[in-house]
């Protein structure tokens, strides 16, 4: 089986004894309260999703990665997976302390060693990792949290609490031991935010000609507000993925981590991550990661043909799919004849804006059964329900 980024498939969940011993010693101990971007890396980081990480970023890690997508040991890294705290949170904090990581309810999720403590340039960090301004998602977010970053490896002790997608909640071993059971050498991943269309369905099956397995992996984090809601979306997996697809090649299981809207970078990490998930391919399409106008619409592709060997896992990269009306199916340019005027293209945003309006999306965007889905929301939505 493919093996994770880095080489070993890191596990920071403590034992019971341990445990015991770190709540007992977090009482005493300054505590910074996550937020839930930092919640789904801390769940990352601790499962192995995120290897090789150990922790959120020390300061020299955050900033290799920021100029050259290299953590500090030279390891391929695109993104900052950072913990950020308050002028008051920081305080009591010197380098070397062990500090509390709670919840917003004060739960303890773990204990951090604090390697690194500094107030980053965050107008830096935006433009060098996300190409963006102020307009861009990032700069919501960055500006929203703490004016300090801490950085060193956590010991965790429970991992955020969930009352959804339980039975689909499954951390890197448990994906890895699914594919070996089900005899998967090879397995493609597809990273999506927003409901599978009839293009994404075209790219999926095609993967699946190419691989002995296909994970359906939605990321469940955080994403834009006018987004579909994952509990819309998981709807809408479900259905599609029973009516349509071969379920005994196909495997559903949500993805924790919170969208960045990062483009390029963002596509190497969604890369990093499902390798160590096991996975030896994903699906790159079209502004992979995107938003706006932030990005080339292939940049997320050609990003990955300057890593040379660092990753193992595979990219499958697919051009901007469409209905064909002359071939009477989904095709891309590689694959149809047809001329402007016989393709069929929807934006999700297209789609959002139809769907608000109580406007049923075509079957040559979507199956009827998702449409039924996304009209029942959308109208409840409408109604405050």
């Amino acid at each position: 089986m493919i093996q994770p980024h880095g080489g070993t498939l890191v596990d920071r969940l403590v034992s019971d004894e341990a445990r015991d011993a770190l709540l007992a010693q977090a009482e005493s101990l300054p505590s910074v309260t996550l937020d839930s971007r930092e919640r789904s890396d801390l769940e990352m980081i601790a499962t192995g999703a995120m290897s090789p990480l150990t922790g959120f970023l020390n300061q020299a890690d955050y900033e290799g990665v920021v100029e050259g997508m290299r953590l500090a040991n030279g390891t391929l890294w695109p993104l900052p997976v950072v913990l950020s705290a308050t002028d008051e949170e920081v305080a009591a904090v010197a380098e070397g302390d062990r500090v509390a990581l709670r919840d917003a309810d004060g739960a303890l999720l773990g204990v951090m060693t604090v390697e690194s403590k500094w107030q980053p340039d965050k107008q830096r960090e935006l433009q060098a990792c996300f190409r963006g301004d102020e307009n861009h998602p990032a700069w919501g977010y960055l500006q929203s949290s703490g004016s300090w970053y801490l950085g060193g490896p956590i010991e965790v002790v429970a991992l955020p609490r969930h009352e959804n997608f339980l039975e689909h909640r499954l951390t890197p071993a448990q994906t890895r031991a699914a594919f070996a059971e089900r005899g998967w050498n090879t397995v493609s991943a597809f990273q999506t935010r927003n409901p599978i269309h009839r293009a994404h369905e075209y790219l999926t099956k095609v993967a699946l000609e190419q691989t002995d397995g296909l994970l359906v992996h939605p990321l469940v984090g955080d994403t834009k507000s006018d987004d579909v809601p994952s509990e819309v979306r998981m709807q809408c997996y479900q259905v599609l993925l029973e009516k349509y697809y071969p379920m005994d090649r196909t495997l559903l299981a949500v993805y924790p981590q919170a969208m960045r809207y990062g483009g390029p970078r963002e596509a190497v990490l969604h890369a990093i991550c499902r390798q160590n998930y096991g996975c030896t391919h994903i699906i790159i399409g079209r502004d992979h990661a995107g938003v706006g106008d932030y990005y080339g619409t292939f940049d997320a592709q050609q990003i990955f043909d300057d890593l040379g060997d660092d990753l193992e896992i595979q990219t499958l990269r697919f051009e901007h799919a469409f209905y064909c009306k002359l071939t009477g199916g989904m095709a891309t340019t590689k694959s149809s004849p047809a001329g402007p005027e016989d393709r069929i293209f929807l934006s999700g945003t297209k789609v959002r804006e139809m769907l608000s309006k109580g406007e049923r999306p075509p079957a040559e965007f979507t199956r009827p059964e998702v449409a039924d889905i996304l009209i029942d929301a959308y109208a409840k939505r409408g109604a405050g329900v």
